[in-house]
């Protein structure tokens, strides 16, 4: 048995082996799950990054219904879950938000990672973008032709 004092080695391999890995949004598609599925995590150690992961990977993650109170202000301006500071006193005092250790920021806050990421996720918009700074490079190029062949008319006329 495995709980015998000092009986460490295990004489079969184990009775029930998973044939698939666990899906989080098989059969919870949710909205609260699609937020918490892209959630990013930034502002926390290395550690804390991958305990956060493991939560949202295997659904433990919860998402706070109302923000907590931050130790370091006491302003109730907490709004990650699992957080212990809010975002502008862990950057202020370069720590990990969760744990509140001084480790190294893996993502540090940015002050605008929504645009960011929406202009990153959503392809569409970017080729929208590049659609119409090519038709605006088109229309300079095409008055530019425009002017350069009326110039060749008039010198053969």
């Amino acid at each position: 048995m495995s709980s015998q004092k000092g009986n460490v080695a295990r004489s079969r391999p184990q009775r029930h082996q998973n044939t698939f890995s666990f899906k989080n949004d098989k059969f919870d598609k949710t909205v609260q799950t699609k937020k918490i599925n892209e959630k990013l995590h930034d502002g926390v150690c290395q550690r804390c990054k991958e305990v956060l992961e493991w939560r949202v990977k295997y659904s433990k993650y919860k998402p706070l219904s109302k923000p907590k109170k931050c130790v370091k202000c006491l302003q109730k301006t907490v709004k990650d879950s699992y957080h212990i500071m809010c975002r502008p006193c862990a950057c202020e005092l370069e720590v990990c938000a969760k744990c509140g250790k001084k480790e190294d920021i893996v993502i540090p806050f940015n002050k605008e990672p929504e645009k960011t990421e929406n202009i990153e996720n959503n392809p569409r918009s970017s080729r929208r973008r590049s659609c119409r700074r090519n038709e605006e490079s088109d229309d300079l190029d095409f008055d530019i032709d425009l002017d350069d062949s009326e110039e060749d008319d008039s010198q053969i006329n």
